[in-house]
């Protein structure tokens, strides 16, 4: 379980997470694992990284308002959609077993990758909407939210890959609307783990602030550097967890 020291290690953690969620998503890859490594139990490490999480999308989110990045006002229907979404996500989690979602993903992670490195100039400007926005609210609203609900790696990733595509964002403004949506996945979930008392507040509250502390200074970097910065990024991201997702999903089971 937590012990003093480990506050430290976790602060640090939650930072670095913060730091690189807020530019390309993938943050909790960072700290899930870590919060494993300590012993947690997994619905105890989930509610706690739930936690943590909520502040970092939540900073990046007003950062990213503030700058003018994104209009709020434009996300209340899809907040809205994302958090029933989850809701139901994380419900149905409990009833059905997502080892499919496990090995499916990461191909389709794989299939994002390739279409970022054969099409250099995607992002770099706004583009014409393919779909109305009522539509792209209902159908990627409920779906990415209830994936994010019920399994979760990537969800930052097919939200900036949803803007791109069906509203034609750049990067940047992607990256801001994305956030926004992370936000309300994160406290559908979160308050189910807390309704079922699974999160450690004084771990969860610890990486809360460095989460805080990261998220805003990645979203500052996004907003000065634009969309050439995160390009990068955002593909090495996809990349690293496409590898983890493959390697948990297709691992041997442990005799």
């Amino acid at each position: 379980m937590i012990e003093l020291w480990h506050l430290p290690l976790l602060f640090a953690t939650a930072f670095a997470a913060g730091f690189v969620d807020s530019i390309a998503g993938g943050g909790g890859l960072i700290t899930l694992p870590v919060l494993m490594s300590f012993g947690l139990p997994p619905q105890e490490a989930l509610g706690t990284n739930k936690l943590q999480a909520t502040f970092g999308s939540g900073s990046a989110a007003w950062h990213y308002a503030a700058a003018g990045t994104v209009d709020w006002r434009d996300c209340a229907r899809g907040f809205l959609l994302s958090l029933a979404g989850a809701a139901a996500g994380a419900l149905a989690v409990q009833q059905m077993d997502p080892a499919f979602l496990r090995r499916v993903i990461p191909l389709l992670l794989i299939g994002v990758a390739v279409y970022f490195l054969v099409r250099p100039q995607l992002g770099e400007t706004d583009r014409h909407s393919r779909m109305p926005r009522g539509l792209f609210d209902w159908l990627f609203g409920l779906g990415i939210g209830f994936y994010d609900g019920f399994f979760g790696p990537g969800t930052g990733t097919f939200w900036t890959m949803a803007f791109v595509l069906g509203l034609g964002f750049n990067l940047t403004r992607a990256t801001g609307y994305t956030k926004f949506m992370n936000f309300a996945s994160n406290l559908s979930s979160l308050a189910l783990f807390l309704a079922g008392g699974k999160v450690l507040f004084v771990a969860g509250l610890t990486m809360g602030v460095g989460q805080l502390l990261g998220a805003r200074a990645g979203a500052r970097m996004v907003i000065r550097k634009g969309t050439r910065f995160i390009r990068p990024i955002f593909v090495s991201v996809v990349l690293l967890l496409t590898l983890k997702l493959l390697y948990d999903g297709f691992r041997a089971p442990a005799p």
